[in-house]
């Protein structure tokens, strides 16, 4: 099949939140319909739907570039002066950054998580002295007009423009282009007329691009009216965010070809760029932490050997409230949890069983209220012996096939409550005992409106 001569290089999807209404499945069906070889996903400052989008893109035949349109800071990332009203120059610009591996993969992830942990100050912010450490890997864009280099053109401030440019190319060897896009916006195209004049001085290559945000033309008014709700604005009020025209969707090649017909190298680049961006992302493979087990004990029988340890505790503490277990039931229960302790064995996942034990054992100890359990954990015996769980599973007829299955193979998923006021306590001691904040982290999760 013959592909389409240009790729989308930046585009917003539904997690640049309340401001792209680009889903993946419409996105990817659309791409491949255009011919299109791939696509990239850039949103604002986010990566939350990195993963989703690269192996749906990969199901699809459509290859997944995987980027972000970073906020950079004017100075230090640290810096949270409230300066951002003077003018743009004390804002936060954009810069386009694009994976081509797994080292620009992690260097981006690297990026972004810093913009949320380090530079927050109403976006999650970079800086350079972060770009200059996290460079490798990847592919810089100069973004929208929202970008450095855009504004300082915008405002004929030519030199500061030509520093900027010298900057980023330096950071990015060979790997950073000049962004063209025409919006019929006429600021826009008169930067672009900088921009060129810029590529032609400096040697810079230069990219046509569409920024994005929503997958029709026809979708302009649908995405008028998310701007209004992640501002909390009326379409009627007159000062309010809005996008110029209904330009910002997912144009064909053709239209695009025939908007950049002057700067044909811009098209063609669009390509060579994403045949550069090559990430592979291996899926079904976990890296578990190696639980500390005492001496040459082997994980796997010490966790059975626990787990009968606690479902004895569990026969003494039922036998003092009067309910004491017949041999032939106690008989029962530990068929069933060695059955179990077989399957996690076969599935490899002792380490994980016995991590969720050690720091639910240190919420109790420390008196941090934990929960009962819940979701399918509860059908554990081992869980039960372990404490992880506080449900009889044979009692109230529950199966573990439902927890754990060697014919799914799939990470069990334990659910697990602590008290809000003293979870951060149980967050730091894992970050403790498995190597900080880098390898310990907090995953988002998205609550999605359903009819």
């Amino acid at each position: 099949m013959k592909h389409s001569d240009f790729v989308h290089l930046h585009l917003h999807s539904q997690y640049s939140l309340l401001d792209g209404a680009i889903h993946f499945d419409p996105l990817l069906a659309r791409a491949e319909r255009m011919k299109m070889p791939a696509v990239a996903v850039t949103d604002h400052g986010a990566m939350f739907g990195a993963m989703e989008f690269y192996y749906k893109a990969m199901d699809s035949g459509v290859k997944p570039i995987i980027g972000c349109e970073v906020y950079v800071a004017p100075a230090s990332r640290f810096d949270k002066s409230p300066v951002s009203a003077k003018s743009s120059s004390d804002r936060s610009s954009h810069l386009v950054l694009l994976a081509q591996d797994e080292k620009g993969y992690r260097n981006l992830c690297a990026l972004v998580s810093a913009g949320y942990t380090e530079g927050y100050y109403y976006k999650p912010r970079i800086d350079k002295q972060l770009l200059e450490a996290n460079s490798g890997g990847l592919i810089a864009l100069s973004a929208c007009l929202q970008g450095e280099i855009a504004q300082t053109l915008a405002k004929d401030q030519l030199d500061k423009a030509e520093d900027a440019a010298d900057f980023y190319n330096q950071v990015f060897p060979g790997r950073f282009y000049l962004e063209l896009q025409d919006h019929g916006i006429e600021l826009q195209r008169d930067v672009n007329i900088k921009m060129i004049e810029l590529a032609q001085k400096t040697g810079l290559p230069l990219v046509a691009t569409n920024d994005a945000h929503y997958l029709a033309r026809e979708d302009a008014e649908a995405h008028d009216a998310l701007l209004c709700i992640g501002t909390g604005k009326l379409i009627k009020d007159e000062n309010r965010l809005r996008y110029d025209g209904d330009q910002f969707y997912l144009k064909s090649a053709e239209e695009m070809k025939a908007l950049f017909k002057e700067t044909p190298s811009a098209i063609k680049n669009t390509v060579k760029i994403a045949e550069q961006c090559n990430l592979s992302i291996e899926k079904g493979k976990y890296h578990l932490p190696t639980f500390p087990a005492p001496g040459d004990t082997n994980i796997d029988n010490w966790l059975e050997q626990l787990a009968i340890s606690g479902l004895e505790r569990r026969f003494i503490e039922s036998a003092k409230k009067g309910d004491e277990f017949s041999g032939e039931k106690k008989e029962r229960y530990l068929k069933r949890l060695k059955w179990e302790a077989s399957i996690i064995r076969q599935m490899g996942f002792s380490g994980y069983f016995l991590i969720t034990w050690d720091f639910i054992k240190y919420a109790r100890e420390k008196k941090i209220p934990v929960g009962p359990g819940r979701g399918s954990a509860a059908g554990s015996m081992v869980a039960y012996a372990l404490r992880i769980t506080e449900l009889d599973p044979i009692e109230y007829g529950l199966i573990f096939e439902r927890f754990l299955n060697p014919e799914r193979i799939s990470m069990p998923d334990i659910d697990i409550d602590f008290c809000m006021d003293r979870r951060s306590e149980v967050i730091d001691y894992v970050k403790q005992k498995y190597g900080g904040e880098s390898y310990v982290t907090q995953i988002i999760t998205f609550g999605a409106m359903k009819a």
